[in-house]
């Protein structure tokens, strides 16, 4: 949370009331949106775009467990559950979580620091509609001879060499997605560096957007990385090179120190933003300041730095010397002490304050419990001797899950239910987002939990069958996620509810112990703020 209170800040001018709104307002139509240079408008697309992939992703993964109901193949040819596998990883990592994060840098960036809008307006416009056209060519590339990419979300060498032109679509869409990434982490650290409004120093911003400046860092250094590998699998395809041919003198484990040199930073883009979400929700429920603000933006940034000297923690198992184990092991175990910090921030926030918990805070807490049991299988995967045991197997499906799903796409929940009042100009139903987060936290651990079990006593991932010992584990995880996934249309609801003006109206400041500069404009926020700035005292 910005360590400014609201009181003290002078709200300057140009909130853009509606008479304001007519002479340099909103255009109408098709063309506001196709257009659009309005960083609230940006922002709106970006979260529709990213819970529409987040929809198809969903349906993937179910269409996967309704496979691994029973043992024996049920519905789908190995190639196709393998397909479905990899999409689902593709489509949720850099169609929805990704994409959702930025569309809440977009909404809320310019709100936080008092700037009237994004630093590139027109890039940012081209920045998302390069989103949707990727989006189309992942899809699209399920009906090309052959299928889609099967290669694994990793798109591991040599089963990425041998693929038919699904591959292709696959490695042309993830270089659109991430010139998108690279395009609006330019513009995030431009308007953050440069648009701050008078009197908010670094140190005073809202640790959201502290949170996303150092992931456009991360973004822009680890983007480029990926690009160069997928641009090297394309060239093995089609020109005639042998960087990851084993018969042509390449390596293919080349290929995984140059993906998760960029994969390993990325598990932190996808969780940074997340822990900024978190960091403005809870004091604003817990009705105190956040503890060690500068703590945070400390550990934040040593999280970055970390997690570029990790990356072959993904490859124990690929006959790397012990030395190499042994410092991949402890330079990984380093990361859960910022992560810690964290942590404990957020707890000692709560601690002692005056609590209440509706739905922004129900989901924190639901993030920051279940997040910290997947940073400990993560602690416990850093163990080189264990990771060898169960590499490959569904207990990292479920570590990850629970860092991902229960993380990054928890804390987008609390996020959306935080800033929604500021987004619509009205409040959710409480009863529908209390009923969405307890349907999600309890069908996402009837999911995932059971992968321990299964994974310990190895079960591998990405197997369209299995020995029939797992039966009962794979159908109460099925269940679960058929559970989970339905869930996911009551906040549809909650969210639409909102749109269509149903609900109370929202005051500017609907959350009490809220604190920042976004709650010194009405709700809804208009569709142009701070053109005076204000001014931080």
């Amino acid at each position: 949370m910005s360590s400014v209170p609201v009181d003290h800040v002078s709200p300057g001018h140009g909130h853009g009331h509606g008479h304001d709104d007519h002479h340099h307002g909103a255009p109408t139509g098709w063309r506001r949106w196709l257009f659009a240079t309005n960083h609230k408008d940006i922002g709106t697309m970006y979260l529709i775009f990213s819970f529409t992939m987040l929809l198809e992703g969903g349906t993937l993964a179910l269409l996967l467990r309704t496979e691994l109901f029973e043992p024996g193949l049920q519905f789908f040819r190995p190639e196709l559950f393998n397909q479905f596998t990899t999409m689902h990883g593709l489509i949720m990592v850099f169609g929805a979580i990704m994409p959702a994060f930025v569309g809440f840098a977009n909404w809320m960036i310019p709100l936080q620091i008092g700037a009237s809008d994004m630093a590139f307006a027109r890039m940012n416009n081209f920045s998302f509609w390069l989103l949707p056209v990727a989006g189309l060519m992942l899809t699209l590339s399920f009906f090309v001879p052959g299928g889609a990419t099967a290669a694994g979300w990793t798109l591991y060498a040599p089963l990425s060499l041998q693929m038919g032109p699904g591959m292709d679509l696959a490695i042309f869409a993830m270089h659109i997605m991430g010139a998108s990434s690279i395009m609006g982490a330019i513009n995030i650290i431009v308007t953050i560096l440069n648009m701050r409004a008078p009197g908010m120093t670094l140190m005073k911003m809202p640790l959201f957007c502290w949170t996303w400046l150092i992931t456009a860092f991360l973004l822009i250094a680890v983007l480029p990385v990926l690009a160069a590998a997928i641009t090297m699998v394309l060239t093995d395809r089609h020109f005639g090179t042998g960087f990851f041919n084993a018969a042509a003198g390449g390596d293919p484990v080349l290929y995984q120190h140059i993906f998760w040199f960029f994969g390993h930073p990325e598990v932190y883009i996808m969780i940074l933003p997340a822990f900024g979400i978190v960091s403005a929700i809870v004091p604003a429920f817990a009705r105190k300041k956040l503890f060690g603000y500068a703590s945070m933006v400390y550990a934040t940034a040593s999280i970055a730095v970390l997690s570029f000297i990790v990356w072959a923690h993904h490859m124990f198992t690929t006959g790397m010397p012990v030395t190499g184990q042994l410092y991949f092991m402890y330079a990984t175990m380093l990361i859960s002490i910022p992560t810690g910090v964290k942590v404990f921030n957020w707890i000692a926030t709560m601690w002692r304050g005056s609590m209440t918990f509706e739905t922004p805070m129900l989901f924190a807490v639901g993030f920051i419990f279940v997040f910290t049991m997947g940073g400990f299988t993560g602690l416990i995967l850093s163990v080189a001797p264990i990771d060898i045991q169960v590499h490959d197997t569904y207990y990292v499906v479920a570590h990850f899950h629970y860092v991902l799903v229960a993380g990054s796409l928890f804390a987008l929940f609390a996020g959306t239910y935080y800033w929604l009042p500021k987004w619509t100009g009205r409040m959710y139903s409480e009863k529908l987002g209390k009923f969405h987060f307890w349907s999600s936290l309890i069908s996402f651990n009837v999911t995932f939990f059971p992968m321990h079990f299964m994974g310990l006593a190895g079960m591998p991932r990405r197997y369209a069958d299995y020995a029939a010992q797992f039966t009962t584990f794979h159908q109460v995880a099925t269940i679960g996620a058929f559970w989970f996934g339905l869930s996911q249309l009551i906040f549809l609801w909650a969210v639409l509810r909102c749109y269509a003006g149903k609900g109370e109206v929202a005051s500017a400041k609907p959350w009490e112990g809220a604190e920042g500069l976004e709650w010194t404009v009405p709700s809804p926020a208009p569709f142009h703020t701070f053109e005076t700035p204000p001014e931080v005292k």
